[in-house]
């Protein structure tokens, strides 16, 4: 982790500085008022909150000498208010060394956090592997909640016996508990992706799992909890791509005859959870995937981002300009930087984000 001092712009590590000089003119033509005080402890107190130890100790040196100094020229040097004076500014200073180690060891344990929380999202949802065959992989994941790593959002890429597999999903609600669902719903995909033998068996699978998750919830959770998703299947030596459409946005495909394109379900599924109120599981639709040509795959955590007049972000308009992209990369970071730009600030959505490039065979 880079110092605090080198965190921040230098105007900010300037100003402590500024308050010295500041405080000392003030007092220097004040010196029976002590009119520049507040600005000596502001700088100590600045100095402790933001930068390192040795920045603080150097602020509050340059205070004591600052005060000594207008001690021994105004002749108080000795006197019940120079010493009054003087033990004021060693206070601040201490107080600003104080300041100081209680934000550093909060910061330590911050990080500390931090790093179970980026241990436990590469357990919960590792990053695919950048290659699988003919596949080139790139995926993204930005949580809502403020310093969150992992949320309600999951992605998954399986080498099965029947082609690779993807699936891309969005648990409702957010927090610890859309958390443990998403680690249910990836164990049941990379289990079932292995044993079915298509997507309407694996979305079955799927289902019961999601089922029995949710009858071990109480209260709205138990009740209402469902999950869109969206399943994907790249058949070995062919150049067509599967998707079965669970209530989940349907992917984009940039490349071939128009820039980007959205394949839309002709008959979208219920969401996983939801099989109990009816209905047949819509059929699995094939589509030319042609090498050169990129699926791409989010959670409305991209469609529903809105800019500031309220417009949701359409990823048709958005990439469309910025292309052509030389991989998945640089597609994944193209969405990703467009939709921050267009929200301009943060989201209170997750976001998930897959790409998946064909390449020319070897």
């Amino acid at each position: 982790m880079a110092p605090r001092s080198a965190q921040w712009p230098l105007y900010v590590r300037l100003m402590p500085w500024l308050l010295i000089v500041g405080g000392l003119v003030w007092n220097s033509f004040e010196p029976d008022n002590y009119w520049g005080d507040p600005l000596l402890a502001a700088a100590a107190v600045l100095s402790g909150a933001l930068l390192t130890l040795r920045y603080t100790l150097m602020v509050g040196v340059a205070s004591m000498a600052g005060i000594l100094v207008l001690a021994v020229r105004d002749g108080s040097i000795g006197t019940q208010d120079g010493y009054l004076e003087l033990v004021n500014t060693v206070f601040a200073a201490l107080l600003g060394v104080w300041v100081n180690r209680v934000v550093d060891r909060h910061g330590r344990r911050l990080a500390q956090v931090r790093s179970v929380a980026e241990a436990a999202q590469r357990a919960v949802l590792p990053q695919p592997p950048p290659r699988v065959g003919r596949l080139s992989i790139a995926a993204c994941y930005r949580a809502a909640q403020t310093e969150a790593l992992i949320g309600g959002d999951a992605y998954a890429l399986q080498a099965t016996p029947y082609g690779v597999r993807v699936l891309i999903a969005d648990v409702r609600g957010k927090g610890l508990q859309a958390v443990g669902v998403v680690s249910v719903l990836l164990g049941a995909f990379r289990e079932d992706a292995h044993r079915a033998p298509d997507l309407v068996a694996l979305a079955d699978g799927l289902e019961r799992a999601v089922v029995r998750e949710r009858a071990q919830m109480t209260g709205e959770a138990r009740l209402e909890g469902f999950i869109t998703a969206l399943l994907v299947e790249f058949p070995p030596g062919e150049d067509v791509v599967r998707t079965l459409d669970c209530g989940h946005p349907g992917p984009y495909l940039l490349g071939g005859p128009d820039a980007v394109r959205r394949l839309d379900a002709v008959d979208p599924g219920l969401p996983l959870g939801l099989g109990a109120l009816g209905g047949a599981r819509s059929e699995p639709e094939s589509r030319p995937f042609p090498p050169g040509c990129t699926l791409l795959l989010v959670t409305d955590g991209v469609t529903e981002a809105r800019d500031a007049a309220g417009e949701f972000y359409d990823p048709l308009l958005g990439l469309g300009p910025l292309g052509p992209f030389d991989g998945p990369e640089a597609v994944v970071d193209a969405l990703v930087t467009d939709v921050e730009r267009w929200a301009g600030g943060p989201r209170d959505d997750d976001m998930a984000v897959l790409a998946v490039t064909c390449r020319e065979a070897a």
